[in-house]
């Protein structure tokens, strides 16, 4: 699946598709592909998991610029407009002289 996918769209679902929205979002951050993540949000359904990430940045579990590249949207349109103009930030780690280091 993420070797075909052009971008990840997660809609209303169970642990299966937070599992694999995660998985993409993290592979992202990491630099092991560079395409667009994003969540659907009907009816406010990712409302908990993002005040969960704005947590997670607050405690310093993560860098803003990583929730950052979450699209999040209530409108198709909307969400797939800011897919076309997504540009992957830096890397979380990346090899400096041999040395794995954080971004």
């Amino acid at each position: 699946m993420a070797r075909l996918a052009d971008a990840f769209i997660a809609l209303q679902g169970g642990a299966g598709t937070l599992e694999e929205m995660f998985e993409q979002w993290t592979w992202s951050q990491l630099g092991v592909h560079a395409k667009p993540c994003g969540l659907l949000d009907v009816n406010g359904y990712f409302s908990p998991l993002l005040t969960m990430i704005e947590k997670l940045v607050a405690e310093g579990f993560t860098a803003a610029p990583f929730p950052a590249m979450l699209a999040v949207d209530t409108d198709t349109d909307n969400l797939l407009a800011r897919f076309r103009i997504y540009q992957a930030p830096v890397r979380k780690w990346s090899a400096q002289n041999g040395q794995v280091v954080q971004a």
